[in-house]
């Protein structure tokens, strides 16, 4: 499960991961589930590849915050 990085935009970070993966199934091609992106960036999650998202906020909603 890789989750884009909270400094930069997704898409290249999602872009970058699409890259490692085309580059691990050469060797793996059995290798064929991508889990990338969350609720907020599952657009450019999907346009990476992803093949499974986290959407939980998407379902249920925000949790309050810890502490």
């Amino acid at each position: 499960m890789a989750v884009a990085p909270r400094d930069e935009p997704a898409a290249p970070a999602f872009a970058r991961l699409a890259d490692l993966a085309a580059a691990l199934r050469r060797d793996h091609p059995g290798a064929t589930w991508l889990s990338a992106g969350m609720s907020g960036d599952l657009e450019e999650a999907v346009a990476a590849g992803a093949t499974h998202l986290r959407v939980g906020t998407a379902v249920l909603g925000s949790r309050p915050p810890l502490g």
